[in-house]
């Protein structure tokens, strides 16, 4: 099994989209994130845990789904790389394999040693993008591959079109 820990605000903050629906709303930024992540999920077919520090959400810890995507709020006064320092440990075993997206340098450096694997929030964005392209080129080739639907009086010979529009007047 393969799980992919996202560092929720870090990966807010780095990519531009993100960046810019954060200034608005901070809570658009996170449910987009989310969103992106269950794309990331639905072809990937890894779990995807979301953390969120209690920076930005203040009261108790929470745990929820959106998007069959596990998402967390600490506690507050817990950051987000506690959590997910945390959640490495209890996830880690022989049939798992755990990355940790974040572009915090210490973290990455925390989360290898304890046997996790990292992705910078720009490799996770490149990732998605080529995943985002795969459904385009997946949707367009069944578009494709559908055929065409026409009219019953284009695929019917003339003759046949006249006895029908007979019948329909009730001439025959």
């Amino acid at each position: 099994m393969v799980i992919l820990v996202v560092d929720g605000y870090n990966i807010i903050g780095a990519w531009s989209e993100l960046q810019r629906l954060k200034e608005i709303d901070i809570g658009q930024a996170r449910d987009r994130l989310i969103e992106m992540m269950a794309e990331y999920q639905a072809i990937t077919k890894y779990r995807v845990i979301i953390v969120f520090d209690a920076y930005y959400v203040k009261g108790i810890e929470k745990k929820e789904k959106q998007y069959n995507i596990e998402v967390i709020f600490t506690k507050e006064k817990e950051t987000a790389d506690e959590r997910i320092e945390k959640l490495v440990k209890k996830l880690m075993n022989v049939k798992t394999r755990v990355y940790v997206a974040t572009s915090d340098y210490d973290e990455q450096r925390t989360i290898f040693g304890q046997g996790a694997l990292r992705k910078s929030a720009r490799e996770l964005y490149i990732e998605l993008e080529d995943i985002r392209r795969q459904i385009r080129d997946r949707i367009e080739e069944q578009q494709k591959a559908k055929p065409q639907s026409k009219a019953l009086l284009d695929v019917l010979d003339k003759s046949m079109v006249e006895k029908l529009e007979k019948m329909r007047r009730g001439e025959v």
